[in-house]
């Protein structure tokens, strides 16, 4: 993960930066800018697939909305989660009742997944900033590992591996049942 800040720039400063939309996006944490490494296959498709697999259930009953890639600005902070779920009623959204640009608010659900070699701390660092500032839960996910740790507010963190055939935590309005094994079961393609 590339670092790169050549003198103190302000959160306000770093968000008129051209460049913190390249691909891949670029994150302010405590005055920090940092580059977050790029997607490889295993994360692009668990990315994609829990965006998808979350938006079918919640979609149709308005109940919430995944969104992969999602500048998220609170806190002090601008971060990028691989997932941010919001609550429907939590959509920032335009005069014309589109969907807004700027999320200047934390996801409800944040969902991080490990890249190779990429270190877990300043991760788990953005999961707890995340429910510092009210979101409800964070995932991180360790294709390495195959197993799955859930962050939730005043409760013991909890590692769910792949071997476990128990049901992972949602957020509460959302009838979704997975479990881990189902999950990397996405990343087999069968021909």
């Amino acid at each position: 993960m590339a670092t790169t800040q050549t003198k103190p720039l302000s959160l306000d400063s770093f968000l008129q930066q051209s460049y913190i939309d390249e691909s891949p996006a670029w994150e302010y944490i405590d005055g920090e800018i940092r580059q977050k490494p790029m997607p490889q296959g295993q994360h692009s498709k668990l990315q994609y697939k829990l965006c998808e697999t979350i938006n079918q259930i919640v979609e149709p009953s308005t109940i919430a909305y995944a969104l992969p890639e999602l500048r998220c600005t609170f806190g002090g902070r601008s971060i990028v989660p691989d997932i941010a779920v919001f609550l429907w009623n939590r959509i920032p959204l335009t005069l014309d009742n589109e969907i807004a640009n700027q999320f200047d608010s934390f996801p409800d659900w944040t969902i991080e997944i490990l890249s190779p070699n990429q270190k877990p701390t300043k991760v788990i660092d953005n999961i707890l900033h995340c429910l510092d500032c009210g979101c409800q839960l964070g995932w991180l996910i360790d294709p390495d590992e195959r197993s799955i740790f859930v962050f939730q507010p005043h409760q013991s963190l909890k590692n769910y591996k792949i071997e476990t055939a128990e049901k992972l935590p949602v957020l509460e309005t959302i009838d979704l049942n997975l479990t881990v094994a189902e999950i990397f079961g996405w990343l087999k393609f069968c021909f």
